[in-house]
Parts: structure tokens; C-alpha cells; sequence
């Protein structure tokens, strides 16, 4: 989904991903991934719980265990074939099951429960700067040895973050922009909406395949990637 962005700081020592080996770049990226893929499905798990939903819980879905969460195609397969090719890296995991009437206000907590999904996204690139911050510091000296790992660690969860929460808000059902949207809109118009979803993924692909999901993703991907790196100074 476009080109990738490139870190640039004033220390010049973390020069752009396409500079590592194939062996480095699974290093960096698999921690990031399988960080972002499995706290984004357990904040949606969360958030349901506290909403009056206990079936991720029940399921033993709120946990940070991977193996509970990842999907052999979404997880695995799909980023790496991604990172052969040079493109952003993207991916999923198996959705946590969430039991709508089990909700208090199901319409509205649907809603909510959608949005902890990029939200969990969000707060994870804000870390994942504060890390590679670190990893700037520590990294000019004779601890390079830590500090650069760290600091690529750290761009890598913030690229994969981003990606993964814009995505995630486009208002296409089943993604959890759709189901927000949804949760927000009047009866009748929420109830066209979902009539989508058993497309949505079909129409995703006809995007990225013509192109169009990265002119409509890539600006406001690198417009929030550039936001944080200029709140952290990288």
C-alpha cells in the first residue's frame, strides 16, 4: 500500500528498512507484528467485557498468549509475503467472537467495542516511538549494539500500528471503521451498511488490486506517522 516511509533522525543512525538483510528485517518486524495483531484483537475482547459480554473471556481469548490469537494466513504468510515485496506490512488475526446481545446497549457498545480495536493501535505506536526514542539515545555510543535493534524495533511497531489502525477505520463492514459507522448511524441506514458486510472483504480486495486502497490510505498514514515522529522528536 504505497511506498514505505523512511526514518530520518538527527543521530543518522537508523537508515531505512530496504538496507537490512532478510534475517534482520523477520527480527525486527515479528515481535511488532504479533504485538500489534493479538493486543488489537484482545482490546476488542476487553472492552466487551466491560460492556456486559463475557465470551472472549470465556473463550480464553483475553490474553496476550499468541497461539490463542494467530491465523496462519493473516498472521504469518500475508506480512512476510508483504515484507518479500517490498510493500507495507499488514496483517490479522482469528476475530475474537463477541456475543452482541449480550451487550448493555448493544448498538452503541458495538460500536465502542470496534474502536478499541485501532484505538489498542494507537496507544501501542505511541510506545513503540517512545522505545525507539530510547533506542536513539542508547545508540550512538558503545551500546549500538542495543540501541539500533531497539530503535528499528521501534519504527517497525509504529509503521505496523498505524497501517493496521487506518486500515481498520475505513467505514467497510466487517472492518471495525464498518461497524462503527453502523453503531453511530440511524436504524434503517445502519442495517444497509451490515447488508455489506458479506462483501467487504471482496470489495478490500478489488481496492488493493486497483490500486485505489493506497490513495486513499497512504495520506493519512504517513500524515500520522510523521505526527509522531514529530511528537517524539525522532
Amino acid at each position: 500500500m504505497g511506498k514505505k516511509t523512511h526514518c530520518v533522525t538527527k543521530l543518522r543512525i537508523i537508515s531505512p528498512m530496504d538496507d537490512l538483510s532478510m534475517v534482520q528485517k523477520v527480527a525486527v518486524w515479528a515481535l511488532p507484528i504479533l504485538f500489534a495483531i493479538t493486543v488489537h484483537e484482545v482490546a476488542h475482547g476487553w472492552v466487551a467485557k466491560q460492556l456486559g459480554d463475557p465470551t472472549a473471556m470465556m473463550l480464553g481469548r483475553l490474553t496476550l498468549n499468541p497461539i490463542k490469537h494467530v491465523d496462519p494466513i493473516g498472521t504469518f504468510v500475508v506480512p512476510f509475503a508483504l515484507m518479500l515485496m517490498h510493500l507495507p506490512i499488514f496483517g490479522w488475526a482469528k476475530p475474537v467472537p463477541v456475543t452482541w446481545e449480550n451487550l448493555r446497549h448493544p448498538k452503541r457498545d458495538m460500536a465502542l467495542v470496534a474502536a478499541a480495536g485501532p484505538g489498542a493501535n494507537l496507544v501501542m505506536a505511541l510506545l513503540w516511538a517512545l522505545l525507539m526514542r530510547v533506542g536513539l539515545e542508547i545508540g550512538g555510543g558503545e551500546q549500538a549494539w542495543l540501541g539500533r535493534p531497539l530503535a528499528y524495533m521501534g519504527f517497525a511497531g509504529i509503521e505496523i500500528n498505524v497501517v493496521l489502525m487506518v486500515l481498520n477505520l475505513l467505514p467497510l463492514p466487517p472492518l471495525d471503521g464498518g461497524r462503527v459507522l453502523a453503531g453511530v448511524l440511524p436504524g434503517p441506514l445502519a442495517w444497509k451498511l451490515s447488508r455489506i458486510e458479506p462483501y467487504g472483504f471482496f470489495i478490500l480486495l478489488g481496492l488493493l488490486w486497483t490500486g485505489l486502497l493506497s490513495y486513499v490510505l497512504n495520506p493519512p498514514i504517513d500524515g500520522m506517522i510523521k505526527l509522531i515522529f514529530s511528537i517524539f522528536k525522532l
